[in-house]
């Protein structure tokens, strides 16, 4: 079957945004992107701080409430529905709650053809790239490097701590069906 989606799972500044953009550079077909962090910046304000919606902690814990999880599950029924329409779609998602996360999605998307790819970085070596970035809570990537990868069964893996984001993207393609 045809792969039509490709969803990168991994922690804050792992590495994925920039192996999405390689994947759509390399990848013969054209793909759609879309990532948890475009999903956020649609909330309304009011919920990217709020109990009911997101809330990054000084020390970067991150916790959703009701509203947040009502609106990512109508998310991923409209991803999903882009793909059964014939758009073959990239996905950059966070697993707060790893294998809770890929479940909700695996919900969602049904019998689509997805290749699941986990997106893996050392922990210092993201807490490093979130320091040089200056737009995240310092603490989210050592806190996420490895938790939002447990119980998540992946297809492949890619370990961006020494490797570019071209070399995974072309790791990645050379699965695509």
């Amino acid at each position: 079957m045809t792969t039509q989606m490709i969803i990168l799972n991994g922690g804050s500044s792992s590495g994925k945004s920039g192996i999405v953009r390689c994947l759509q550079a390399v990848l013969p077909d054209p793909w759609l992107a879309f990532g948890v962090d475009s999903f956020v910046d649609a909330m309304p304000a009011k919920m990217q701080a709020s109990d009911e919606g997101i809330e990054i902690a000084a020390d970067g814990v991150v916790s959703v409430g009701a509203d947040f999880m009502a609106l990512e599950a109508a998310w991923m029924e409209g991803v999903a529905a882009m793909a059964r329409a014939g758009a073959r779609v990239i996905i950059d998602d966070v697993f707060l709650g790893g294998a809770a996360s890929q479940q909700r999605w695996q919900k969602a998307l049904g019998d689509l053809a997805v290749l699941w790819v986990g997106v893996k970085c050392e922990s210092a070596v993201a807490a490093g790239r979130e320091v040089a970035r200056g737009d995240r809570v310092q603490g989210m990537a050592a806190l996420q490097a490895d938790s939002v990868h447990e119980g998540v069964i992946y297809d492949l893996e890619v370990d961006t701590t020494h490797t570019e984001s071209l070399v995974c993207a072309r790791t990645i393609a050379s699965h695509v069906g």
